[in-house]
């Protein structure tokens, strides 16, 4: 049986995070940036996802096939968290993303107790990651209409999701 598991990424990982962070699928179907360069996969790692607060590695059975990350609000929005994930398109379909999911906000509330809520934006196209937080537990709130900009710079309309820690 395969083995689901997130931990922080390291920078020996570039290499796997390339195979995955440079398919086409997903960067069409997410938000992230194509990487041309191992250099650039390497900066981005270094600089913002392994001193990020929670940013982890979707693992499956020890290699990175995706990554996922809680960044919990500050001030006023210290109650609030941000959930990201995306996965590498061949791991698509097999429950991986919403397991990691449901494991991340455990955490991220256990971790962050100041954190009551975690939310999560998707672009509406994608039914398949609404899926997934709708199957981790979260509730749609609502459409939220020219909210982002995304790469090729137009505007994108998500909806809205959220999971509590007392739900």
């Amino acid at each position: 049986m395969e083995m689901i598991t997130l931990r922080p990424y390291q920078v020996s990982d570039v290499d796997v995070f390339m195979e995955w962070a440079c398919d086409d699928e997903v960067i069409r179907s997410s938000r992230l940036r194509h990487y041309s360069s191992k250099e650039e996969a390497l900066s981005y790692l270094k600089e913002e996802a392994i001193p990020h607060p929670w940013y982890r590695a979707i693992c499956l059975d020890g290699r990175p096939i995706g990554f996922i990350s809680v960044r919990p609000g500050s001030s006023e929005g210290r109650c609030r968290g941000i959930i990201s994930y995306a996965l590498g398109s061949n791991y698509w379909g097999r429950g991986i993303a919403t397991l990691a999911v449901k494991m991340a906000v455990s955490r991220a509330f256990q971790e962050f107790p100041d954190v009551e809520r975690i939310e999560g934006t998707v672009d509406l196209n994608n039914k398949a990651s609404q899926r997934v937080l709708e199957k981790a537990g979260f509730l749609k709130e609502g459409v939220l209409r020219k909210y982002l900009f995304i790469n090729g710079g137009r505007t994108l309309d998500v909806a809205m999701y959220s999971l509590l820690s007392t739900d």
